[in-house]
């Protein structure tokens, strides 16, 4: 059995983290139709005969009904596939979502409930269930009862495995990994987590985000193809994903001043395909405006500067000068240890006043 599994595309995200240059949400909501089309591509010309979409195919609270005839669209392509979709936390199956009123297809069949359902194919049994909400505290991933048969037996979930709650004390359907190991699926094909791990030796698979979605998913990013038989499976990870969001650590030592630190940034290697996140190390010798460097920079392909320096400056042995820049010192260190500033203040007042002295 040809399959293709993807999860979180996240069609009409909006890319808030990306708007610091004009038009790159926009660009990265194009590159989003792009991988999909690539997806639907290999599905064609592979005649696959299974498509499982581990949730969060779009944002329920920003996508466009144009966006939805697109996906409708590309799944016309292929309908000779067998496809399945389990809503996830950010497109629950809702009474007023596009799962519940919009027609995707004689091939496309949705999830609609929280108790796990199943497909019943002539050699295949596909289970999965759906998010009826944002949030899902708890599930019945783990007492799924798969009975023995000649059939492959396959999991879709939208989950978060080995999971605990967030912040607000929310889950987004948790489960045990031992657990579903020992239900005997052949195949559990997951969503939710925005990293692959298709290195892992069971048969538990997240193929993570189909395209980055910023700085905080780094690495490689598209789908899980494979084939299934009931003595074992091959798989393959196949990028999608021409876009690369990488971190850059620039060392400041040695630098006196903002022009040179912006210099050295710029003799890095840019590569046009690549969105650049540049993170300042080492001692500094000057006062450091992130912001006024990222325009001084101004290059489309670098999006953040994060300032992790420290101060190079000897403080101790200026204190001890009978200079104007000793006495300053001295004031200065006598708030801080007031506690009439913070640490922050404290090393920008250093900066700036021991700068214009």
């Amino acid at each position: 059995m040809k399959f293709v599994h993807i999860a979180d595309m996240h069609f009409d995200a909006p890319f808030t983290s990306l708007n610091s240059k004009e038009n790159l949400g926009e660009k990265r909501r194009l590159e989003q139709r792009n991988a999909f089309k690539k997806v639907i591509d290999f599905i064609e010309k592979n005649g696959v005969e299974y498509f499982f979409i581990a949730g969060d195919l779009y944002e329920q609270e920003y996508v466009k009904k144009s966006t939805i005839d697109f996906i409708t669209k590309e799944f016309n392509r292929i309908p000779n596939t067998k496809i399945f979709i389990t809503p996830g936390n950010h497109d629950p199956y809702l009474k007023n979502s596009y799962y519940a009123t919009h027609d995707f297809g004689d091939n496309v069949m949705v999830f609609s409930s929280p108790k796990v359902e199943k497909y019943e194919d002539e050699n295949v049994n596909v289970y999965g269930m759906a998010f009826n909400d944002f949030y899902m505290n708890s599930s019945e991933l783990e007492s799924v009862n798969v009975p023995f048969s000649n059939k492959l037996n396959i999991l879709v979930a939208h989950c978060d495995l080995n999971g605990s709650k967030d912040e607000d004390g929310f889950s987004y359907n948790p489960a045990l990994e031992s657990k579903l190991n020992g239900l005997g699926f052949d195949y559990i094909a997951l969503g939710h987590v925005h990293k692959n791990n298709i290195e892992n030796k069971n048969k538990i698979y997240y193929p993570g985000s189909t395209i980055s979605l910023g700085f905080d998913e780094l690495g490689s990013h598209g789908m899980i193809a494979g084939d299934i038989t009931k003595s074992g499976f091959s798989m393959e990870f196949v990028e999608l994903d021409d876009r690369k969001f990488e971190e850059i650590e620039i060392a400041v030592d040695g630098l006196n001043s903002k022009e040179e630190l912006a210099e050295k940034i710029l003799d890095r290697y840019i590569n046009d395909m690549t969105m650049y996140k540049i993170v300042l190390v080492g001692r500094r010798n000057f006062e450091i405006d992130t912001r006024l460097l990222l325009q001084m920079v101004s290059h489309d392909n670098i999006l953040k500067i994060k300032d992790c320096t420290n101060l190079a400056i000897d403080l101790e042995h200026i204190a001890l000068q009978d200079t104007l820049k000793g006495m300053f010192v001295r004031e200065v260190c006598k708030m801080y240890e007031q506690g009439l500033c913070s640490e922050k203040e404290y090393q920008k007042a250093i900066e700036i006043g021991l700068e214009a002295m």
